[in-house]
């Protein structure tokens, strides 16, 4: 098997302000320029936001994240959740293990942030948190759901944080996304189901790498943590956390296993000088290191999707039969975000119909628009409208579930 490429690149640096990213300066400039032009389009340019927040630097700073990440996940500005109220806590399965673990997060909070700001900021993530399952009692709380839910907190706010991390976790239920709800199951069957792409990949590349792990028997559960926290419990550096969040947020949900994997074969050397011994690897790959280079790292994964795609390794991650509908529906998902409004027509839409005081205004609205869409006679687009209508997510849930039944081959014909 011929081994990956690595070309050297610069890593990008970043300054005092985690949530800026240095770049030289035409490529920084020309870069928030197409991210504008993309957010100001009718529909809204997503393929350019995408390319913008996988390539070289990400979406560069945070007040460029909190209007590029819900376009990446089809959330509407104007149309958020309201604040959690006291009653959130009340009698919730889940309540206690979410404060103890919200509360030894002390590290994921900026250095130098006032206890008391802190402390406020603690208690709106557990109401987030808690907000999230108790709209959807299907879902599981697990240890690391926490790690995510502040990543978002810190960047966008309580309201906008539960919106994205509703969507992230559940929407695919009702209709058609990915990304967290597979960790969210009653067992672990669907993250280990996840992990088996690991291996596959590990073998299309280095051979000598894969049964070097192979014969040590070390199996995939040290990238467990990396997965099922997108990377934010293991980083000590959240600019690092905020970079990986932004390629996520663009890619299809089995990127973050692609990363784990460029990590694994940029340590290649580190392993194979390692005793060929279950623990030792383990307990070597398990611990990762704080100066990766991200951006190469970013780049390879890309390169290794695009080399070896889900598709081609799906018999040999499927060993275990398993039902991933938060894969089986990325398709569907990438089309639901293809046609939304920039928000500034979304502000004059909300503000011409009440929608700040009517429950219904902004749906009417929007109705409405989408008749507009739907006489230019793009089937596209009407797969697209049609696909935001909730009353489409039941029966598209019920044909995923009953595909996945039929056997793990079914996987193979969804990419």
């Amino acid at each position: 098997m011929k081994r990956l490429k690595r070309k050297k690149v610069n890593v990008v640096g970043v300054n005092g302000d985690a949530s800026v990213t240095k770049e030289p300066n035409f490529g920084r400039k020309q870069k928030l320029t197409e991210i504008h032009q993309a957010l100001i389009s009718d529909p809204v340019d997503i393929e350019t936001l995408k390319r913008a927040a996988a390539t070289r630097g990400g979406l560069l700073t945070d007040e460029v994240r909190r209007k590029v990440w819900p376009k990446l996940l089809n959330i509407n500005v104007y149309n958020l959740p309201h604040r959690p109220g006291r009653d959130v806590r009340d009698n919730h399965r889940d309540h206690n293990q979410v404060v103890l673990d919200v509360r030894r997060s002390m590290k994921r909070f900026p250095k130098g942030m006032p206890a008391s700001e802190r402390a406020v900021l603690q208690e709106q993530l557990v109401d987030v948190i808690l907000e999230v399952l108790k709209r959807n009692p299907q879902l599981h709380y697990y240890q690391g759901y926490h790690d995510v839910a502040v990543s978002l907190l810190l960047v966008v706010g309580e309201r906008m944080a539960i919106a994205m991390l509703d969507t992230l976790s559940n929407y695919h239920l009702r209709f058609c996304t990915r990304f967290l709800q597979d960790f969210m199951d009653p067992t672990m069957d669907s993250t280990k189901h996840i992990l088996n792409y690991l291996m596959p990949i590990l073998e299309q590349v280095d051979a000598e790498l894969y049964d070097f792990m192979m014969r040590a028997e070390v199996g995939t559960i040290f990238a467990l943590s990396w997965l099922i926290t997108w990377f934010g419990h293991v980083l000590s550096e959240f600019k690092h956390t905020l970079r990986l969040y932004d390629f996520f947020l663009s890619s299809h949900p089995l990127m973050p296993i692609y990363l784990a994997a460029t990590i694994v074969l940029h340590r290649e050397k580190e392993v194979k000088q390692t005793e060929c011994d279950m623990a030792m690897v383990h307990h070597l790959l398990s611990r990762i290191p704080q100066d990766l280079p991200y951006e190469l790292l970013i780049s390879q994964a890309r390169d290794l999707f695009a080399r070896y795609p889900p598709s081609l390794l799906a018999r040999r991650a499927a060993l275990q039969s398993h039902k991933s509908l938060s894969i089986s529906t990325f398709q569907a998902f990438q089309l639901s975000t293809l046609h939304q409004r920039p928000d500034s027509v979304l502000q004059r839409l909300t503000k011409a119909h009440g929608a700040a005081t009517s429950g219904h205004g902004l749906g009417a609205a929007l109705s409405r628009d989408r008749g507009q869409l739907w006489g230019k006679g793009n089937r596209m687009v009407k797969m697209a409208v049609w696909g935001l209508s909730a009353t489409l997510g039941a029966a598209m849930l019920a044909v995923a579930q009953t595909a996945m039944e039929w056997g793990p081959d079914v996987l193979l014909q969804l990419f």
